[in-house]
């Protein structure tokens, strides 16, 4: 939809030509005008417009509602609508709602009052002018105090943006750093895999204030294997332990389930080997010829085991010697982290290809970083979600 859409620059005198001397009513209004007046101020154009959120008329004029998102609410007040989450649905799906709140408001008194020139206060200076110097780019970034120290750090696909949701959130940690953040650093990373790990070991190293809630472990469930007493590798989804060896892990347990019904049927694999049918019979979908009966050793282990063995070469990098190779921060350069017997070593860039094929050279251009179970969670999940793209080379 947005492949052939046209450049803000393309609509902007239109836009500004059908709000003149107009009130802009949206859902969220603070969200809709911020990116109006972002655009605009990219084009050098000072856009100013009176405001209607129907979020907060809604809390006044509907009170007590379960959720005042604006689908949940249409639908609980019997409001049609169509083509929801695309432009002219949900702008037509606010209109039937804000007339709704028109007749409510009987005295008109509610909706005088909520008009506002801003329905969010704007950025302060400092915070525009350390926007300006950022880009919109993948990498990790941080968060400053006056004298330097350090007190939130993140990664993002676009460091731009994501900071100025931290600018602009209303939440007590964003308050808090925007009174004291000074200055902003990043380093860019080209892949998210690099970020993702640069993120988590800057934060264990730097320890920041306001990165509380990311210092506890990033993982609850791992996927673990046993060999029953027929000879069948049978597979477990459980909370992570730190003392058992894993295949991978998992932020949730939804995650790890979901991961199983995929690869069960991936791999033609049993629902009661792979523990998502407690049975002491057949599993279900061996009652439906689905499954090949390894449930009731209708087939061998040997055939069975091989399937199993397949997925777990496939999603674990244990005793393994590998680089993954990813993107890079700029079109000729790749990323490569090192695996070494199973243990992450390090990541760094290269423009070569002899580079990353040449043991004794990537040794020299990676810098080396501590594998810990947040980093081998960070890989296998990255390598699960993105196995299609990766390039990963064998050492051995």
């Amino acid at each position: 939809m947005l492949r052939n859409a046209p450049k803000f620059y393309e609509v902007a005198k239109r836009i500004v030509e059908i709000t003149t001397n107009c009130i802009l009513v949206a859902h969220n209004a603070q969200f809709d005008y911020r990116i109006l007046s972002t655009e605009f101020r990219r084009l050098g154009f000072d856009y100013e417009r009176q405001t209607l959120c129907s979020v907060e008329l809604s809390k006044k004029l509907i009170p007590d509602q379960l959720s005042y998102s604006l689908g949940k609410l249409v639908r609980s007040l019997g409001i049609p609508v169509t083509d929801r989450h695309r432009a002219s649905g949900d702008a037509l799906a606010t209109v039937k709602l804000f007339k709704l709140l028109l007749d409510k408001d009987t005295e008109k008194t509610i909706i005088k009052e909520s008009i506002n020139l801003n329905p969010k206060k704007r950025l302060a200076a400092k915070h525009l002018n350390i926007l300006e110097t950022l880009p919109s780019i993948t990498g990790v970034y941080y968060i400053h105090k006056a004298n330097g120290d350090i007190i939130y750090i993140g990664k993002s696909n676009n460091i731009k943006k994501r900071v100025n949701q931290h600018f602009t959130n209303t939440n007590q940690k964003s308050k808090k750093i925007q009174l004291h953040v000074a200055s902003v650093t990043y380093d860019a990373t080209g892949s998210e895999l690099v970020a993702l790990l640069k993120e988590s070991e800057e934060i264990k190293r730097n320890n920041p204030i306001y990165n509380r809630s990311l210092r506890r472990r990033i993982f609850s469930h791992a996927l673990y294997s046993f060999t029953d007493n027929n000879g069948y590798i049978n597979l477990k989804i459980d909370a992570a332990d730190g003392r058992k060896s894993n295949i991978t892990t998992f932020t949730n347990r939804q995650s790890a389930k979901s991961f199983m019904e995929k690869v069960v049927e991936e791999y033609n694999l049993c629902h009661k080997l792979t523990g998502l049918q407690k049975t002491k019979t057949s599993c279900f979908s061996h009652d439906v010829k689905a499954c090949n009966g390894a449930c009731v050793e209708k087939e061998t282990p040997n055939d069975y085991n091989q399937r199993v063995e397949q997925l777990i070469a496939r999603n674990s990098y244990e005793n393994k010697n590998m680089v993954i190779v990813d993107r890079g921060r700029d079109v000729d350069e790749r990323s490569a982290i090192l695996i070494q017997n199973g243990i992450f070593k390090g990541l760094g860039f290269v423009s070569l290809n002899y580079q990353i094929n040449n043991i004794e050279v990537l040794q020299s251009i990676i810098t080396r970083m501590e594998n810990n179970r947040d980093s081998q969670h960070i890989i296998q999940n990255y390598i699960r979600k993105n196995s299609k793209r990766l390039k990963i080379i064998n050492l051995d």
